[in-house]
Parts: structure tokens; C-alpha cells; sequence
């Protein structure tokens, strides 16, 4: 990947830090290892950021006319819903930590774009793992506490099959992609998650919509078996919908 599109994060300062935290040492004083991440692979950030300068109606703030520092910015960090192999939550990075790995990486982030891409940055993500659990109900993964997130990685130059034919169609490429790597059971399969701008007329930092089209990639025997399965019900049931209804007996 080129140097201007990764993300900000030094992954390379990433050593140690307490149990329970994102992993990106986003301020220089706090590192972590690399299972303690948030659930967000940072080498995939600039996709988002550029994304939300791209289509952000506000004027940009002016380097030269202030110097905004993380130290004005919320050290509040938000713990996500998804579960982590320890039984934990991820945790997500703070507006702070979040403003200083774009600044250390030389990225030119404006601090007041922090109070909505950090929210976009946790909301998104939630929206995908219940996507994901969509695809694991009735799997089984209850039976040892539920589905957890073993891994993850930002794949955004890497188009998957799906996303190449829809482009073929005349669909727009998608801005990111992820691929999740979950454990249910003892049984480890990897999501693929291909991340949309959705269809708003007037895209802006105040109406932003994303599409995400989450599903196990097929590389092992389960995942086949599960997009097989979802493709066989919504396939059989689409049939059954369609076909015309029996006329009710008659109570005569």
C-alpha cells in the first residue's frame, strides 16, 4: 500500500498497554499489542477520512489560522459491543487519540471533523458486526458464550470478486474493505466486508449513509455451507412468495 494511503497510526510504536484498550498509540504515551486492538484495522483510516473531507459541506479549518491540539479534544473512549476472545469488548480510540495518530502521520486533521468521524468510525462498525450476526444466528455460537472477533485486517485496495462485478455493472467501488476473522465455537471463519457511501442526494458531514455488504468468505467448507444455505432460503423463499396463494376452504 502506498504511504498516502495508510493510515496515520505508527504501528510500529505499538508494544503494551493495559487489557481492554484499542491498540493504536494514538498519543505516544500509551501502546498496546496487537490483540488489543479496537475493532477497526487504523491501516484502512485514510479511506474513511478522505471520504468524509470528500463529501463534507463545512469549510475545512485553516492550519495556518490556529493550532488545534488533541489536548482540547474528549479523552472519552466508547467500548463497542463486540466481544473479544478474553470475553472483554473491543474498545474504540477517543476523539484525542484518534486526532494525534492523523497528526503524527502528517495527515492535516482538522479537530472539530473529530466529534463526527469518531462517531461514524464506532457506528459503522457496530452496523457491521450485527450484520455479521446475522449470518451466526442459529449457528450455534450461544452454546459457548457467542460468536467473538479473533482478528481483522483493511484490505481497501484489494477488490473482492462481488465488488469487481458490480463495478462491471456500473455500481461504484467501494471505499474500504475489511475481512474479520471471528470464532464461534472453536470454528474460525473469515467475514469479508465491503464498506458503500450510500444513496443520499446531498451527501454532507450531517447526511452520511453507508451501505455494507457483509458475508463469509468462501475459502473454507462452512463459510460455502453458510452462503449456500442463505442463498438456497433466499432463493426458495422468494419462489414460495411468489407462488398464488390456495383459496381457503370454504366453511359451508
Amino acid at each position: 500500500m502506498a504511504s498516502e494511503d495508510k493510515c496515520p497510526v505508527d504501528h510500529a510504536a505499538l508494544a503494551s498497554s493495559s487489557q481492554q484498550t484499542c491498540p493504536v498509540d494514538h498519543t505516544g504515551a500509551h501502546a498496546a499489542t496487537s490483540d488489543e486492538k479496537c475493532p477497526v484495522d487504523h491501516t484502512a483510516r485514510s479511506s474513511w477520512t478522505s471520504w468524509f473531507s470528500s463529501n463534507s459541506t463545512d469549510a475545512p479549518l485553516d492550519p495556518h489560522s490556529a493550532t488545534p491540539t488533541n489536548t482540547r479534544l474528549p479523552q472519552e473512549r466508547e467500548t463497542s459491543s463486540i466481544p473479544r476472545m478474553d470475553g472483554s469488548k473491543w474498545v474504540y480510540p477517543s476523539q484525542a487519540q484518534f486526532y494525534a495518530a492523523m497528526e503524527r502521520k502528517n495527515h492535516n486533521p482538522h479537530a472539530p471533523d473529530m466529534q463526527v468521524i469518531v462517531p461514524i468510525h464506532n457506528a459503522v462498525n457496530e452496523r457491521a458486526w450485527a450484520e455479521l450476526m446475522k449470518w451466526e444466528a442459529g449457528e450455534g455460537g450461544d452454546r459457548c458464550g457467542g460468536v467473538k472477533l479473533v482478528s481483522f485486517k483493511g484490505r481497501p485496495k484489494d477488490r473482492t470478486p462481488k465488488a469487481r462485478w458490480k463495478m462491471l455493472l456500473g455500481y461504484s467501488a467501494p471505499f474500504d474493505r475489511h475481512d474479520w476473522v471471528v470464532d464461534r465455537c472453536g470454528t474460525r471463519l473469515r467475514y469479508v466486508i465491503d464498506f458503500y457511501t450510500g444513496h443520499s442526494q446531498t451527501p454532507s458531514a450531517n447526511n452520511l449513509s453507508f451501505y455494507l455488504d457483509v458475508r463469509p468468505a468462501m475459502d473454507n467448507w462452512e463459510g460455502v455451507r453458510l452462503r449456500a444455505t442463505h442463498f438456497w432460503h433466499r432463493w426458495a423463499g422468494n419462489l414460495f412468495s411468489s407462488s398464488p396463494s390456495r383459496p381457503a376452504p370454504s366453511s359451508s
